[in-house]
């Protein structure tokens, strides 16, 4: 399977500063999104440090590991990578009087063969666009999300709400975090979006699909995404990270028939 990766970000038009963080590892098939919180820059400090502390050394052990490592063995590294990260983002909140409190949500997949290994923590997610369906593969740490699932509102209820960014779980705000990890199935022609509430809070579903859908370059849907966002309001931070799967011998085949073979 071959993967091509397209991130973007914007701060949006309500706030000066960007505390969301995006990276991913073309060579190893990672991709990290984190939104972060706290006061002053302190949300930006937290975001950065897990992306980057996760995405270095996740990519160092799946490059080291190759393509022999099992599903066990990524699952445990990634588990390990976000342990350490959060240890970090932890301390350094303790140790810094202007960090106190600070704190990010995360989505980390990895991509290998026909799998993907996709953890988060709180309420950024990651949807799927197999064919014509599209599906949300993720499931929020929120509190509207825990009333949902205890029937107390409904989903229209729950998009209306003001409580919409409370979280349940969070990197860096505990010395443990509890990471969701889930093993998906991966076909050639899917597409992954990893989004911020940024995205999710300001565009409906529908609307995220029909962009996914129009079958245009990842930048170019990736463009349109955020222009949405803004165009609706842009009240918060807005990142998204677009992964496309590819069959390697369709791609083998494409190449070569440009070769005339």
């Amino acid at each position: 399977m071959n993967y091509t990766f397209c991130a973007q970000t914007d701060p949006g038009r309500v706030r000066e500063n960007n505390e969301d963080a995006v990276v991913f590892d073309d060579a190893t098939h990672v991709g990290v999104l984190a939104d972060g919180m706290g006061g002053y820059n302190a949300g930006e400090i937290a975001s950065g440090m897990a992306t980057a502390f996760i995405k270095s050394e996740l990519a160092r052990w799946l490059f080291e590991a190759g393509q022999q490592a099992t599903a066990a063995q990524v699952r445990r590294a990634i588990q390990i990578c976000v342990d350490n990260a959060n240890r970090s983002i932890f301390n350094a909140s303790n140790a810094n009087p202007q960090y106190s409190g600070m704190g990010t949500t995360l989505i980390v997949g990895v991509f290998q063969g026909d799998r993907l290994m996709l953890g988060h923590i709180g309420d950024s997610r990651c949807y799927r666009l197999r064919g014509n369906e599209f599906l949300q593969i993720t499931k929020d740490h929120s509190l509207l999300q825990e009333q949902m699932d205890a029937g107390l509102l409904t989903s229209e209820q729950a998009a209306a709400s003001p409580n919409k960014n409370l979280v349940t779980r969070a990197m860096g705000v505990e010395n443990e975090v509890m990471l969701e990890l889930n093993e998906h199935q991966v076909e050639a022609g899917d597409l992954y979006l990893m989004c911020s509430d940024g995205l999710s809070d300001m565009v409906e579903d529908a609307a995220i699909a029909k962009i996914l859908r129009n079958g245009s370059p990842l930048a170019q849907m990736a463009e349109e995404l955020v222009s949405l966002a803004n165009g609706n309001g842009g009240r918060d931070n807005i990142t998204v990270l677009l992964t496309q799967a590819a069959s390697t011998l369709e791609k083998r085949g494409l190449i070569s028939r440009l070769l005339g073979k």
